[in-house]
């Protein structure tokens, strides 16, 4: 999946300030991702792993993948299929971890304004990505620098390098 252009993501919505713990509780790191996948957001969404498809989007508020630098976090999210994590800020080594894994993160400050379940697709304008709303609302992002695009399209930074591309 292209993910620069995805359209009719269903919104998964969560809160501000979710750790790696969530997505990646601890009790199942021995285990590969697709037993972690079954666990994931379990402590804030107990339907969100059971009830996630491929191409849906997760909405965060404020520092979402706070806590340890766990790189499973942000691999179960892409395992599970989401198209992108749409929040308002990060925390640094998540945002690099997903960029890493080739999960796409889109830093809108407005991203509260949607809702549980509707349907948002992702426009360019220029480098400057937008979540667009149902209701043609435009909620611009901050730009994603190529180098990590790339990535993104690549499905993460070793197929980027498999590919002979430089990151």
């Amino acid at each position: 999946m292209n993910p620069s252009g995805f359209k009719n993501a269903r919104v998964w919505c969560v809160g501000a300030d979710v750790d790696t713990d969530a997505l990646a509780p601890g009790a199942y790191m021995k285990h590969g991702l697709e037993v972690i996948g079954q666990h994931c957001l379990e402590a804030v969404r107990a339907d969100f792993a059971s009830g996630v498809r491929k191409g849906d989007v997760l909405v965060a508020g404020a520092n979402f993948g706070i806590g340890s630098s766990r790189e499973q976090a942000a691999g179960v999210l892409r395992h599970l299929g989401l198209a992108a994590v749409i929040a308002p800020s990060y925390s640094g080594l998540f945002f690099r971890n997903a960029f890493n894994l080739g999960l796409l993160l889109l830093t809108c400050p407005e991203a509260a304004q949607m809702t549980e379940a509707e349907p948002v697709g992702l426009q360019f304008e220029g480098d400057i990505p937008q979540v667009v709303r149902v209701n043609g609302q435009r909620l611009a992002c901050s730009p994603i620098p190529n180098f990590l695009m790339d990535m993104v399209e690549a499905g993460g930074l070793l197929p980027l390098l498999k590919k002979g591309k430089s990151a």
